[in-house]
């Protein structure tokens, strides 16, 4: 099952350019440090502005460097849904383990058009399908009844939670089942999340944390007391991570970890001088600077 520290993988560039070398760094990165998962073009992943080859050039890359240690989970949403569906083709052809298709933005679609919207990408794949509900980003929130009726097919697996609304949780679990995967898209509510059913999150943060971000979310199971100690340490993270528009300060966080550079494509710009020092000042303590 996709559960745990699940990372909504950045994507480097150097001169503007897909940056592939460090690219797989940071994959192994990952792999050493516990993340339970990657998700390859997702909007971390700066997917509104990456080529078409771009995009499927990372997913290549995540399938081939993880090798099955840890699932690869492709980022393939559109609002172009043949589009997303030729994304969601390519990379279960290319090995993906699942797939992420977040629900179609600036459309404004009906709950009808986002139910047709899935079942026809659901239809052209055999793989899991991790459905995105975001709506501060895509204006549109899936309701609880579509998300139960998209359940009935036969590769919607679970969702990946942006509303920020706790009460979701418990209603997608009544209305779905324990076995539909819950996983939190706010790095920030991933403890109560997880309290009341979620199984994990596909967190940002995770990016420059990944073994603390690994570690909270076994303690979330195992131990959690241990959690919540290291959720107090993970917030002024999560906090300083979305002071602007992400990821542009989570890709300068990994620029002070000498991860990656801080270059973002327009119209996404690098952090403010202020949003800096707050960001360093998180970093210090997580006590990874």
């Amino acid at each position: 099952m996709l559960k745990g520290s699940i990372v909504a993988l950045i994507t480097p560039f150097k001169d503007d350019n897909l940056d592939e070398d460090t690219y797989r760094k940071l994959i192994d990165y990952h792999l050493k440090n516990g993340s339970n998962g990657l998700v390859p073009g997702g909007t971390t992943g700066e997917s509104p502005t990456l080529s078409h080859s771009e995009h499927k050039k990372i997913i290549e890359i995540s399938v081939k460097e993880c090798k099955g240690k840890i699932p690869v989970i492709a980022g393939t949403g559109s609002n172009s849904t043949d589009e997303a569906v030729d994304l969601s083709r390519f990379a279960e052809k290319a090995g993906s383990d699942a797939l992420l298709v977040v629900t179609p933005y600036y459309n404004k679609p009906t709950q009808e058009g986002l139910y047709q919207h899935y079942k026809k990408i659901n239809d052209s794949v055999g793989i899991p399908i991790i459905i995105y509900n975001i709506p501060s980003r895509s204006v549109i929130d899936m309701s609880v009844e579509t998300m139960s009726k998209l359940y009935e097919l036969k590769n919607i697996a679970g969702v990946k939670d942006a509303t920020g609304d706790l009460n979701r949780v418990d209603q997608q679990l009544k209305a779905m089942g324990k076995d539909f995967i819950q996983l939190t898209g706010n790095d920030d509510n991933a403890l109560e999340f997880n309290r009341r059913g979620g199984v994990g999150a596909i967190g940002v943060t995770a990016n420059i944390a990944a073994k603390i971000s690994s570690d909270f979310q076994k303690a979330c199971v195992e131990n959690i007391k241990k959690a919540e100690e290291l959720d107090n340490i993970l917030q002024p993270l999560h906090f300083s991570l979305f002071i602007e528009s992400n990821p542009s300060p989570v890709k300068y966080a990994a620029s002070l970890l000498n991860m990656c550079s801080p270059a973002v494509r327009l119209p996404l710009v690098e952090v403010k001088d202020e949003t800096k020092k707050k960001i360093l000042e998180a970093l210090k303590v997580a006590k990874l600077l």
